[in-house]
């Protein structure tokens, strides 16, 4: 590659961004930049298929669903569903939060 790693990873995120667009803002960009660091040769390719499945996952989310945060530092279940789109969801040491379901993955 001449050392235009930066180049081609680039062009892999914005394809990404491309065939991802369905996916709200947060999650195409976890998304761009798995494929953009799998290119760039700074993650492997199960890893990067692991990232892309569980960001691209629907955000159909239930009372008593078990989820995380993107990078996986909290992990809960979801409480309730707002009317505004939101959900209310409670850590496993009891703290409650209201997120958007783009910010949340499933904790399977």
């Amino acid at each position: 590659m001449f050392f235009n790693g930066n180049t081609f990873s680039s062009v892999g995120r914005e394809l990404t961004l491309a065939l991802f667009s369905e996916l709200p803002a947060t999650r195409r960009r976890e998304v761009g930049s798995a494929i953009a660091h799998y290119i760039a040769g700074v993650l492997d390719r199960e890893a990067m298929i692991s990232i892309v499945e569980s960001v691209s996952k629907s955000a159909a989310y239930q009372p008593g669903d078990p989820v995380k945060t993107l990078k996986g530092t909290l992990r809960g279940v979801i409480v309730n569903l707002l009317d505004d789109g939101r959900v209310r969801w409670r850590t496993d040491n009891g703290t409650e939060f209201l997120a958007l379901p783009e910010s949340l993955v499933p904790d399977d």
